[in-house]
C-alpha cells in the first residue's frame, strides 16, 4: 500500500509539481521541496476528495425510493445523522448548513481513517492538513454570520449586550473568535498525531497481536475527532447567526 501511494504521488508530482512551484512563486510561497512539492499527505486527500465526489454522483444517479441501494443507504444514514446533530445545534434554519457538515465530517473521517491501511500515515497527524481544513471552516461560519446580521450586524455580536463594556468584550470576542482556528487545528492534529504515534511504537515493540488493539484504538480516535471536527463547525455556525433576544 506504501509503495503504491508513493508511485501515486510521483506520478502528481510529474504531472503538475512544474505547474504548483509556478503558482505558488507567484504568490510569493517557495516551498521546502520545489522538485516534489506534492507530499503523500495532499495525494491521499486528493484521492478522499475523487473518491467523495464519485460516491456522491453514483449516489445521485442511482437514487431509488422503492429499491434503495447499498450506497443510498449509506448516504441516507449518514445525511440524517448530520442533520440531527445540526437540528439539536442550530434548530430552525438549520438544513442549508447540513451540506457542508457532511462534507467536512466525511472527509475528516476518511482522512483519520488512512492510517489504519499498512504502511500509510494519517494525513491529519500532519499539522498542515487540519490546518487547510480549520481555514475554510473558519472562513465559512464567519461568511454565515455576515449573510445573517450584515456587516455591521456581524461586527456588533462581538460587542456583547451592554454597551458600556464593548471595549473589552470586542478584543475579547474577535480573539476568541480567531483562535478557533487554532482550536480546531490543534485539536485534530494533536489526537491523530498521538494515535499514530501510540500505534506504530507498539508495532515496533510487539509486531503480532497486541498492535490490533490499539488499530481498534486509532479507529475509536479517528470516529471521535470527526465527529469532534463536525460537531464543532455546527457549534461555531450557531454562535455566527445566533440573534440576541
Amino acid at each position: 500500500m506504501h509503495d503504491l501511494l508513493v508511485s501515486l504521488t510521483r506520478l502528481l508530482n510529474h504531472l503538475f509539481g512544474a505547474p504548483l512551484v509556478a503558482i505558488l512563486h507567484s504568490l510569493g510561497i517557495h516551498p521546502a521541496r520545489p522538485n516534489a512539492p506534492i507530499n503523500d499527505a495532499l495525494t491521499l486527500e486528493l484521492v478522499i476528495a475523487a473518491a467523495m465526489v464519485i460516491f456522491f454522483i453514483v449516489t445521485r444517479l442511482s437514487l431509488n425510493a422503492e429499491k434503495p441501494g447499498t450506497a443510498q443507504n449509506l448516504a441516507e444514514v449518514v445525511h440524517e445523522f448530520v442533520s440531527d446533530q445540526a437540528d439539536a445545534t442550530i434548530g430552525h434554519g438549520y438544513e442549508k448548513f447540513v451540506p457542508y457538515a457532511t462534507m467536512i465530517g466525511v472527509f475528516v473521517l476518511s482522512c483519520n481513517l488512512m492510517g489504519l491501511l499498512p504502511g500509510i500515515e494519517t494525513p491529519t497527524s500532519n499539522p498542515v492538513v487540519p490546518l487547510g481544513l480549520a481555514i475554510p471552516t473558519w472562513l465559512y461560519f464567519n461568511w454565515q454570520g455576515l449573510r445573517e446580521h450584515g456587516a455591521i450586524g456581524y461586527a456588533k455580536t462581538f460587542l456583547g449586550p451592554m454597551w458600556w463594556i464593548a471595549w473589552l468584550v470586542g478584543p475579547i470576542e474577535i480573539i476568541s473568535n480567531l483562535a478557533r482556528v487554532m482550536s480546531l487545528t490543534i485539536r485534530l492534529y494533536a489526537n491523530m498525531f498521538a494515535s499514530d504515534l501510540l500505534t506504530l511504537v507498539f508495532f515496533s515493540m510487539i509486531p503480532v497481536a497486541l498492535p490490533v488493539v490499539f488499530l481498534g484504538l486509532h479507529l475509536f480516535v479517528s470516529l471521535i475527532q470527526a465527529y469532534v471536527f463536525m460537531l464543532l463547525t455546527l457549534i461555531y455556525l450557531s454562535l455566527a447567526i445566533a440573534h440576541e433576544h
